[in-house]
């Protein structure tokens, strides 16, 4: 029985180990298990088999195609056709009257001529094809910039608990001191006080920065499609400041020549462009090979009628041509041009807000360069302030006012550094995205 306590004891402490680590992810992980979870892409990759499918579906077009038809009609009763002969009693019946008629017909038709339609209406399938890869492909980048960008807001909110930690830590260490100087008379209670209102500032800011962690924490789920209320934890080791030096004009060239929509959004105006000549094919004949067999009972092609079935197949050419529509087909030609029309504009479009985007993005990063550069100078200044007027209180040559402000000076320089640092680092996920850099 200790035995099997013991074996059940390791089973279980083996699983919450395993489960702990399974909720301990990298940044590769979390975009991994994004990738794998994302609905949207399963729509991106639904759009793709069903745009192959529609080019199958115009491919099969070319091909010769086969019918079969069957049909059975039961007819009224009639009087035989009867013709009376000369020099006979009797009038002649010349055909039996039969009530069920059964009729098989196979059909082969090949199209020889469709005004380029077919050929058209391929490559327009095609194109939506490539166009519906291509926007895979640009989904799965979004995404991967999306938990990029949740990944290290739940890192930032991990370090500014971490600095409320310490915080807390050393204001509890002054009540203490304080609560020394006051016994051996060298500090008064209003001295105590002002610590303790430093105090509870800590564990409200304390609060706030675990419950940050938690909302960064939903988002990052959310984002990754776990449950909002999974225990995730990421791994990742202490960023560190790596400044990168852009020039605009590159990054805007660079975009426009890897963007995906763009590359997505030509092949649709391609597509547009193909359609346009496949509606035009109205205005031509359409061509096309076809032969029947039939297998009939009665074949009405036998004289006179006999209630047997009998085979018969007829070969020809068939022509088919609109002459006269009242403006369908113009009407159609022209929706098929004002959506190329469309198109075409809203590649200008995408190319002015993509030069935007990157505008945008580098000036942002450019900004949140400096201002870590500014914030890494007031840092080093507020420790060197905490540390002087923490020796000046232990000898009592500073006021607890002072170190109050030396502290809170502290926290919010060192909370301002490391803002600057994950912002920094956020916006270059952005300004890489924006040039069309692959992020997964």
């Amino acid at each position: 029985m200790k035995n099997i306590f013991i074996i059940l004891s390791l089973i279980l402490l083996f699983s919450s180990e395993l489960y702990s680590q399974n909720n301990r992810l990298t940044l590769e992980r979390s975009i991994q298990i994004g990738i794998e979870n994302s609905k949207d892409l399963k729509i991106a990759e639904s759009k793709i088999e069903s745009n192959k499918a529609k080019v199958k579906e115009v491919k099969s077009q070319f091909l010769p195609q086969l019918k079969f038809n069957a049909g059975y009609l039961r007819q009224s009763n009639v009087d035989p056709y009867l013709i009376i002969i000369p020099f006979s009693e009797q009038p002649l019946q010349l055909s039996e009257v039969i009530l069920n008629n059964y009729t098989f017909r196979l059909t082969l038709q090949q199209p020889i001529y469709t005004g380029n339609k077919l050929i058209s209406s391929r490559n327009a399938a095609e194109f939506s094809e490539t166009s519906s890869e291509y926007e895979f492909d640009n989904e799965k980048n979004n995404i991967a910039a999306n938990i990029h960008v949740a990944f290290w807001n739940l890192y930032k909110a991990y370090q500014v608990k971490k600095i409320t930690d310490s915080i807390l830590i050393q204001t509890e260490q002054h009540i203490i001191d304080t609560k020394n100087f006051i016994s051996n008379g060298l500090a008064t209670t209003s001295d105590l006080l002002k610590l303790e209102v430093q105090n509870s500032n800590a564990k409200l800011q304390q609060m706030e920065a675990a419950n940050n962690i938690e909302l960064a924490r939903v988002s990052f789920n959310r984002i990754i499609g776990l449950p909002l209320d999974s225990p995730t934890e990421i791994i990742q080791e202490d960023v560190l400041f790596v400044p990168e030096n852009f020039n605009l004009t590159s990054l805007t060239s660079e975009a426009l020549d890897s963007r995906i929509e763009l590359k997505s959004l030509d092949y649709k105006i391609r597509s547009a462009s193909e359609n346009i000549s496949s509606v035009k094919s109205s205005y031509y004949p359409y061509v096309s090979f076809i032969s029947n067999y039939y297998y009939s009972n009665p074949n009405l092609r036998i004289q006179p009628p006999e209630d047997v079935f009998h085979g018969t197949w007829d070969v020809g050419i068939n022509l088919s041509w609109d002459v006269w529509n009242w403006g369908n087909t113009s009407a159609q030609v022209r929706q098929a041009e004002q959506t190329y029309v469309q198109g075409k504009l809203n590649y200008e479009q995408l190319k002015e807000s993509i030069e935007l985007e990157v505008n945008q993005n580098y000036l942002n990063s450019s900004y949140l360069k400096e201002r870590i550069d500014v914030s890494g100078i007031a840092v080093k200044q507020a420790k060197d302030n905490y540390k002087i007027t923490k020796e000046k209180y232990d000898v009592q040559l500073a006021s607890s006012t002072e170190l109050v402000d030396a502290e809170t000076s502290l926290f919010q320089t060192e909370t301002n550094y490391t803002n600057a640092i994950v912002d920094y680092k956020i916006s270059l996920v952005k300004l890489y995205r924006a040039i069309g850099k692959k992020l997964y």
